[in-house]
C-alpha cells in the first residue's frame, strides 16, 4: 500500500494540487459536453433546449444518485486504506460495484415507465414535450455508464490517483463532443437524429468513460481489488456507504428539486425564462467545477487523515483549500459580470433570453464566494464520515429559502427580480456550515 503514502507525507499545498488539479481538469470537461450538448441542440430550435432545461432534473437526480454513492464508498475507502485493513477495502469495493448496479436497473425501469408522466407534469405544449421524453428516455434507459464509470472513478480517487480519474472522464467527454454533432444533424451519411442523437451522443460518452475507469482500475490501481471469493454483503458496511452516501444523495438530489421547482415558478411567465435557468445552471456548474474538483480532493485527505488519526492534516488540508476555492469563485464572479451576453450568446439566443439573462446572470455571481464556503466546509465534513453539514448546507442554499423566496419575489416583483433571493439563501447557508463544521471538528479532536 505504498501508493497511497503520499496523503500522509506529502506538503499539503503540494498534495491538495496533486490531487485536485486532474479532478477540476476531469469535471470541467464533464461539464463542458453538458454545455456541448445544449449549444448543439439550440442550434435546432429554442424549443428543444427548453426541452433538454426541463428534463435536466431527472438527469441530476442520476448524477445524484451515482455521486452520492461514490462518495460514500469513497470515503469508507479512503479511511480503511489509511487504517491498511485490506479485508475492508476489497468487501467496501465489492459492495459499491452492486450498489451501483442496483441504482442502474431503477433508473431503466423509471425510464420505461415514467418519462412521459414527469414531461407533462411541467409543460403542455406537445412539441416540447415531445423532444423532452425523446431526450430523457435514452439517457435514462442506458445509465449504465454513467453510473458504473462514477463508481470506478472513485476507487481510484480513494487511492489518491485522480489523474487516471481524470484520463476515464475525459474519454468519455471527448467521444459525446464528436459525436453530438455528427448524430444531431446527420453528418458522414448518417440520418440527422436531432434531440435524440444528443441523447444517443450522450450515453456512447458514457460507456465509453466506464469501460476506461474499469481497465485503468485493473492495470494501474493495484490497492484497490473486488475479490467475490468468500464476499458477503455486510449490513454495517452499506451502513458505513450510505452514512456519508445518503445525505450526498439527497444533496445532490436537492439541485434536481430545485431546478424542478424553479422551472415550474418560471414557465407560466415564460419557456424563455425556463430555457435561461438550465443555461445559467450549466454555466454556473462549469464554472463551479474547479471548487467541486477541489472538495472531491478533500474527501480521501481528511479521510485517510482521519484514519491515520492525523487530526494536525486535517485542519491543515482544510485551511489550504478554502482560499483556493474562495479565490476561484471570485475569478467566475468577474466572468459572469463582464461576459454575460457572450456566454449566452454561445447558446443562439433570441432577444427575450437576452433580456432576462443579461441582469440576471450578474446578479447572481454575487453569490458564488458564498456559496464556496458552504461547499467546500460540507465536502470536509464528508470525509470525516458525515454528509449531514453537507446535506443542509446545500438544502438551504438551494432549496428551503432559495425556492420559496424565488416564489415571493416571482408572484410580486416579477421574474427580474427572483435571483436576488440567492443573495439571502446563500448568506444564510454559509453561516450555518461555518458554524456546523466547527461544532463537529471540535466533537472529533477532543
Amino acid at each position: 500500500m505504498k501508493k497511497e503514502n503520499k496523503m500522509a507525507v506529502m506538503p499539503m499545498p503540494k498534495l491538495v494540487i496533486s490531487m485536485s488539479l486532474p479532478l477540476m481538469f476531469s469535471l470541467l470537461i464533464q461539464s463542458l459536453y453538458n454545455i456541448v450538448d445544449s449549444i448543439f441542440v439550440a442550434k435546432l430550435s429554442e424549443d428543444a433546449l427548453t426541452a433538454t432545461s426541463l428534463v435536466f432534473p431527472m438527469q441530476l437526480l442520476m448524477i445524484a444518485v451515482g455521486v452520492g454513492t461514490g462518495v460514500g464508498v469513497n470515503a469508507v475507502l479512503s479511511k480503511n486504506i489509511g487504517a491498511q485493513n485490506k479485508a475492508m477495502i476489497e468487501n467496501v469495493a465489492a459492495t459499491g460495484l452492486i450498489l451501483s448496479i442496483c441504482s442502474t436497473v431503477i433508473f431503466m425501469i423509471l425510464g420505461f415507465t415514467c418519462t412521459g408522466t414527469f414531461v407533462h407534469a411541467f409543460t403542455k405544449d406537445e412539441t416540447i414535450a415531445e423532444y423532452s421524453i425523446q431526450y430523457l428516455s435514452i439517457c435514462m434507459i442506458f445509465c449504465a455508464g454513467s453510473l458504473v464509470s462514477t463508481m470506478f472513478q472513485r476507487f481510484l480517487q480513494s487511492v489518491g490517483d485522480t489523474f487516471y480519474s481524470m484520463v476515464s472522464l475525459i474519454a468519455g467527454a471527448v467521444t459525446n463532443i464528436i459525436l453530438d454533432p455528427i448524430f444531431i444533424f446527420g453528418l458522414f451519411g448518417l440520418p440527422a437524429l436531432g434531440v435524440r442523437g444528443a441523447a444517443i451522443a450522450t450515453v456512447i460518452g458514457q460507456c465509453v468513460s466506464a469501460a476506461a475507469a474499469i481497465w485503468l482500475n485493473a492495470e494501474k490501481n493495484p490497492v484497490v481489488r473486488i475479490t467475490w471469493k468468500n464476499y458477503r454483503m455486510k449490513k454495517e458496511v452499506v451502513a458505513q456507504i450510505y452514512k456519508v452516501g445518503l445525505p450526498t444523495i439527497i444533496t445532490q438530489s436537492i439541485g434536481s428539486i430545485m431546478v424542478a421547482s424553479i422551472n415550474a415558478i418560471l414557465m407560466p411567465f415564460s419557456s424563455t425564462a425556463v430555457a435561461f435557468f438550465g443555461v445559467y445552471y450549466k454555466l454556473q456548474n462549469f464554472l463551479f467545477m474547479p471548487m467541486n474538483g477541489l472538495g472531491q480532493a478533500v474527501i480521501p485527505i481528511v479521510g485517510f487523515s482521519y484514519g491515520a488519526k492525523n487530526y494536525g492534516r486535517i485542519k491543515e488540508a482544510i485551511k489550504t483549500i478554502l482560499p483556493i476555492a474562495i479565490g476561484i469563485s471570485l475569478a467566475a464572479t468577474v466572468i459572469f459580470m463582464a461576459f454575460p451576453r457572450f456566454l449566452l450568446g454561445l447558446f443562439s439566443p433570441g432577444s427575450e433570453m437576452l433580456a432576462i439573462g443579461v441582469p440576471a446572470l450578474r446578479i447572481i455571481s454575487v453569490t458564488f464566494a458564498f456559496a464556496s464556503v458552504t461547499m467546500i466546509l460540507g465536502y470536509s465534513m464528508s470525509g470525516l464520515g458525515t454528509g449531514v453539514v453537507n446535506m443542509l448546507g446545500t438544502a438551504l442554499r438551494q432549496l428551503i429559502i432559495f425556492v420559496p423566496l424565488a416564489y415571493l419575489f416571482a408572484a410580486n416583483f416579477g421574474i427580474e427580480k427572483v435571483w436576488y433571493s440567492m443573495w439571502i439563501s446563500e448568506i444564510i447557508a454559509m453561516v450555518y456550515a461555518v458554524f456546523a463544521s466547527g461544532r463537529v471538528m471540535r466533537k472529533i479532536f477532543a
